[in-house]
């Protein structure tokens, strides 16, 4: 038995993991007709979305903190403004994070513990009714 504490971004997988993660989030956006709605508020190409998200989920998962060190605090309701995010965005958007998250993280337990602050923040971003 260790005493070691090892953040969610180690048990994941690291640098793999985070970025099999969003690839797939971004492949399931662009891709699934019952994301569209939440697909329509992100710009034509996905890759600077995808790119901004892949290094804020590092830092959020306890790896380096890349997306402060190139581009300063998250502030992510502030940023999102730009985009009109009602309850159906928000749900298509947890959809996606959903089964990205089911289909690249392998152990149960730690979907658990990812998911909850997850679904939380998802419901921070919405901006309308």
């Amino acid at each position: 038995m260790s005493d070691e504490t090892i953040t969610l971004y180690e048990a994941i997988g690291g640098d793999a993991t985070v970025k099999a993660l969003t690839r797939r989030f971004y492949e399931l956006m662009d891709t699934l007709p019952e994301a569209a709605h939440c697909r329509a508020v992100h710009p034509p190409d996905l890759s600077g979305s995808e790119e901004k998200f892949y290094e804020y989920l590092t830092g959020y998962l306890g790896g380096p903190p890349v997306y402060m060190q190139k581009r300063g605090h998250p502030m992510l309701r502030r940023r999102h403004f730009v985009a009109e995010i009602g309850p159906l965005e928000r749900d298509e958007w947890l959809l996606c994070f959903r089964r990205a998250l089911d289909e690249t993280v392998e152990h149960p337990k730690l979907r658990e513990l990812i998911w909850p602050p997850i679904e939380k923040l998802a419901f921070h971003m919405q901006n309308k009714e």
